[in-house]
């Protein structure tokens, strides 16, 4: 085997522009693993881990370091992390001056139009930056994550100060006027607008939407602790009056994870008064799903929301007794499943809200079925989030078909499948192998398929391909979450 480990001083990338460089030297023959990080602590002791040896470093320094059957396929990998790197925007190909901004200030003093101002920056110095936007009277999204929560909490008094809004920290979906920032469906101009603290979960119901032919204006993502005691709400409440007032915004809907129930309240008796009616689509446990949301908004708007389009393979084999494993990349659509799937029997989650039903991904619980949210951030150090590259989500489903133990071989696999700018251009042809050695062993697998028709990967596409592989595909993660318990209980009854 060759090692090879390249520093670059001083060079820095966002963390997904990084996975995304790590995913397609990974992808190339000859090549067992690739990491593209900066070189904080933390990724250090992933180098470490994985056998690398690196050289004195800063938190400012990249390393890419790849681990390859031979030197050809070693470089082969350093060149393909290199040409995502080096990509350009579509704007810097056009002509755009190419000599790099390195302040918030400079680059609003280019921009002076420029109304958002959009940070990601490792998160230590996340504050800095957007706090001077901020000050400058811009709207700031915060794509970084590491962000201490007191700094969040400054920053966000800041902006209630300055009246902007702070859309993050952590914040990976936003569509402004039909512009996506971060992950990001391709949405039809429309009349509802979404406050989000999840990613996933507006994507979810974008896709909703878009299958019942209703568009979305915007979505405001503010960051997955804005709804905790700690931060207060304090980007949603700004978010809520700012669509109130938006004469073009006709239903506002509220996503969120399970929230603090004060600070739900809080939101709750904001949106009583709100002149816009305001669905509450916060998921969990023992609440309506995204799926009664979207109905919701759908009636908001004088308008019957159809059952959410499925494909079904054409012949597929009855599953063989066993637990429901969850392999999700969308930690909403993780727990909106398990508030589904406790109907059938205990399920225990690395993101249950029950923190005494928490196991670890690799954990046995004896049987009980398991939803793991594969991309929570414990589990995405160090590699690409699933919606990035799925091969993880891959590799899990096809070691879960193949092992030899009875208490955790499943019956049923349950994933979601995310769309959009941002995710992988072809998700279902990764998945597809491993689809097709389960159906081939008796586990039936089913797929909550997130997306709406105009997203690059194509919808239609990608359902095809799952399904051809054997997979039962669903828009809605509601229903593939019931598909799941439905097939199990199937098995149960027979037996």
């Amino acid at each position: 085997m060759t090692q090879l480990v390249r520093v670059e001083r001083g060079r820095y990338h966002d963390s997904v522009t990084l996975m995304r460089a790590s995913a397609a030297g990974t992808g190339l023959g000859g090549v067992g693993a690739v990491i593209a990080a900066m070189a904080t602590e933390l990724n250090l002791g992933l180098l470490a881990d994985g056998g690398f040896s690196v050289p004195e470093v800063t938190p400012d320094d990249l390393v890419v370091a790849v681990l390859a059957d031979d030197d050809a396929a070693a470089q082969a990998a350093v060149a393909a992390v290199e040409r995502v790197l080096t990509e350009r925007p579509a704007a810097a190909r056009a002509g755009s001056p190419a000599v790099p901004l390195h302040t918030v200030e400079a680059a609003l003093a280019r921009a002076p139009e420029a109304g958002v101002v959009v940070v990601s920056v490792p998160g230590r110095h996340a504050y800095v930056e957007a706090v001077a936007a901020v000050r400058a009277g811009r709207h700031v999204m915060v794509f970084s994550d590491g962000v201490d929560v007191a700094a969040e909490v400054a920053l966000k008094r800041e902006a209630a100060a300055a009246g902007v809004l702070v859309m993050g920290p952590d914040c990976g979906t936003v569509i402004l006027g039909g512009v996506g920032l971060g992950f990001a469906n391709v949405v039809v101009p429309g009349p509802v607008g979404i406050v989000t603290a999840s990613g996933t979960g507006a994507q979810q119901l974008c896709g909703l939407l878009d299958g019942a032919g209703l568009g979305v204006r915007h979505v405001l993502g503010v960051g997955g602790r804005d709804l905790s005691a700690a931060v207060g709400g304090a980007s949603t409440l700004a978010a809520l009056a700012a669509l109130d007032d938006d004469p073009a915004v006709d239903v506002i809907a509220v996503v969120s994870k399970p929230p603090d129930p004060a600070v739900a309240e809080r939101v709750a008796a904001a949106a009583a008064v709100c002149r816009t009616p305001v669905v509450l689509a916060m998921v969990g446990p023992g609440r309506p799903t995204l799926t009664v949301a979207a109905a919701d908004i759908a009636g908001a708007l004088g308008v019957t929301l159809g059952a959410p389009t499925s494909w079904d393979p054409a012949a597929a084999p009855a599953p063989r007794p066993g637990p429901i494993l969850g392999l999700y990349g969308g930690g909403t659509s993780c727990i909106e499943a398990l508030g589904i799937l406790e109907l059938v029997g205990p399920v225990r989650s690395n993101v249950h809200p029950d923190t005494s039903r928490r196991i670890g991904p690799d954990d046995d619980p004896a049987g009980a079925h398991v939803l793991l949210d594969l991309g929570d951030d414990e589990l995405t150090v160090g590699r690409p989030h699933p919606m990035i590259d799925p091969a993880a989500v891959a590799d899990r489903l096809a070691a879960a078909v193949a092992t030899a133990a009875d208490t955790r071989r499943p019956g049923v696999v349950l994933l979601d499948v995310v769309l959009g700018h941002g995710a992988h251009p072809d998700p279902a042809a990764v998945l597809a192998p491993a689809v097709d050695a389960a159906r081939h062993a008796g586990v039936a697998v089913v797929v909550a398929l997130v997306g709406t028709a105009g997203d690059p990967q194509g919808l239609e596409h990608q359902a095809g391909t799952l399904v051809a592989a054997g997979a039962a595909v669903h828009r809605s993660n509601a229903h593939a979450a019931q598909r799941a318990a439905a097939l199990t209980m199937s098995v149960g009854s027979r037996s």
